[in-house]
């Protein structure tokens, strides 16, 4: 077996070559807002412009001083299991997003509606077991006909019955903080405040 050998230059060439990726993909999670991800805050989700009419929607709901969007949006059996699925979930998103393939008015399909479904049952549950005694459903039985989705009756909980752009063209919404220092903002001559909100 020959044994192979880069010589300097090359080697200098593929660390040179790898750092860049290593850089190019830093920058590019640095400008997603990668870290506000991390956490609870709704606002995060507003981070795309497309989801700003549930941010709204939510923000004039019952739900809103009870629960965030990951109360109903991510399983909470453990924290693995929460991150894995945030994690699986925003690629997805990231994807449809650079390929503009993102529909104007998203809507959960399977395994995110039965994650919404299982949180509904989770905090509803004295309601769902003991005074309506439905007993423990999930998505699964209701796509095979065994029963009714959450949603079915209670569309309007919490965003309302139609969520699009259009829908909510006032909306108020916090803005993202941009992800351009302030030092190159003012260098290039644009500065944004931040933290005010979208709309009038």
């Amino acid at each position: 077996m020959t044994k192979i050998t880069l010589s300097r230059p090359l080697k200098i060439a593929l660390l040179a070559l790898a750092g860049a990726f290593v850089g190019a993909g830093l920058l590019f999670l640095y400008m997603l807002r990668f870290t506000t991800y991390l956490g609870d805050d709704p606002s995060a989700c507003v981070n795309c412009h497309i989801m700003q009419p549930y941010y709204a929607t939510w923000d004039h709901s019952s739900h809103k001083n009870v629960t965030t969007c990951n109360e109903c949006h991510v399983p909470h059996e453990n924290v693995a299991r929460k991150y894995a699925f945030k994690g699986v979930d925003g690629m997805k998103h990231t994807a449809a997003f650079l390929s503009f393939s993102e529909p104007q008015v998203p809507a959960a399909k399977d395994p995110s509606a039965q994650v919404i479904m299982n949180n509904c049952i989770r905090c509803h549950q004295n309601l769902v077991t003991s005074m309506a005694n439905v007993g423990k459903m999930d998505f699964k039985m209701t796509e095979d006909g065994e029963g009714k989705a959450c949603w079915d009756c209670h569309r309007d909980v919490p965003h309302g019955g139609k969520n699009s752009l259009s829908a909510t063209v006032n909306a108020k919404v916090p803005f993202p903080d941009s992800p351009v220092p302030d030092w190159l903002q003012k260098a290039i001559g644009h500065h944004s405040p931040h933290g005010h909100l979208h709309g009038k």
